[in-house]
C-alpha cells in the first residue's frame, strides 16, 4: 500500500487579519471605521477583487453621495426637501465610502498585492473624494446662508487638504509626529482632525441643523489652519537642529 499525503488548504485571513495591519486614523476610525473596513477587505478577497476596484469603489460612492448633497443643496434650503433625507444619506454614503478607503490598504497588505500605482490610485481616489465633500458643505452653506464670503469658501477648500497632505508625508521612513502621547485624552483631543468623525459630524449637521454648517466650515477651517501653522513650525524647528 502507499500512503499519501494531503496538504492542509493555506488559512483563509479573518476580519481580525484584516483589521490588525490598519493605519489606524484616529480613535473613531480605528473604532469603527477601519473594522467596517475590515469586513469589506474580507469580502473583497473572498470575490476576488484587487485594491485598486475597492479603491474605485470608493471613489464612486463618495462622489455620487457629494454631488447629491450639492444637487439637493438649494431645495433643502428651500425646505422642499426634508434635510435629514439628505443628511443621513450623506452620513451612510460617506462613512461607506470611508470603510472601502481603509479597506483597500487592508486588503493589498494581506493579499501582497500592493503596488506603488496601487498606492498613487489610492491617494488620487481619497483627493478627488475629499474635493467633492468639500464642494457638498460648501454648497450647503452657501444655499443656507447666501452671504458666505467666497474667500471663506475658498480658504475652507485650500485648508481642508492639510490633513490629506500631512497623512501621505507621515506615511514615509521620515514620519513624524508633533504629538506622540497616544493617552486617552489626547487621542480624544485629535478627533478633531479624525476623518471618520469629522464626516461624521458633518453629516450630523447636515441632517439636524444645516443651517449650522457655515460655523462647521468656519471651524474646520481654523483647525486646519491652525495645524497647517503648527506643522510648518515644527519641521522648521527639526530642520534647524
Amino acid at each position: 500500500m502507499h500512503s499519501t499525503t494531503t496538504l492542509a488548504e493555506p488559512a483563509r485571513p479573518s476580519v481580525a487579519d484584516f483589521h490588525r495591519v490598519n493605519r489606524g486614523g484616529g480613535l473613531f476610525s480605528e473604532s469603527i471605521s477601519q473594522w467596517l473596513g475590515a469586513v469589506f477587505a474580507l469580502v473583497a478577497q473572498r470575490l476576488g477583487l484587487r485594491p485598486t476596484a475597492v479603491s474605485i469603489a470608493n471613489l464612486v460612492l463618495g462622489l455620487a453621495t457629494s454631488v447629491t448633497v450639492v444637487a439637493l443643496a438649494d431645495r433643502v434650503a428651500a425646505g422642499s426637501v426634508p434635510a435629514w433625507v439628505v443628511g443621513l444619506a450623506a452620513l451612510v454614503g460617506w462613512q461607506v465610502a470611508y470603510a472601502l478607503d481603509c479597506a483597500d490598504g487592508q486588503l493589498a497588505r494581506v493579499t501582497g498585492q500592493g503596488s506603488a500605482a496601487g498606492a498613487r490610485v489610492d491617494v488620487l481616489c481619497d483627493v478627488a473624494a475629499q474635493i467633492a465633500l468639500v464642494a457638498a458643505l460648501a454648497a450647503t452653506a452657501v444655499a443656507q446662508r447666501p452671504e458666505t464670503p467666497s474667500w471663506l469658501v475658498a480658504v475652507f477648500a485650500g485648508t481642508w487638504m492639510v490633513n490629506l497632505v500631512t497623512s501621505v508625508m507621515q506615511a514615509g521612513p521620515n514620519a513624524a509626529s508633533m504629538v506622540t502621547s497616544t493617552s486617552l485624552p489626547i487621542r480624544l483631543v485629535k478627533l478633531v482632525r479624525d476623518y471618520g468623525a469629522v464626516i461624521f459630524v458633518a453629516a450630523l449637521v447636515l441632517a439636524f441643523a444645516p443651517a449650522l454648517v457655515f460655523w462647521v466650515i468656519v471651524a474646520f477651517t481654523i483647525v486646519n489652519g491652525g495645524f497647517l501653522l503648527a506643522s510648518i513650525a515644527f519641521s522648521a524647528r527639526a530642520s534647524l537642529r
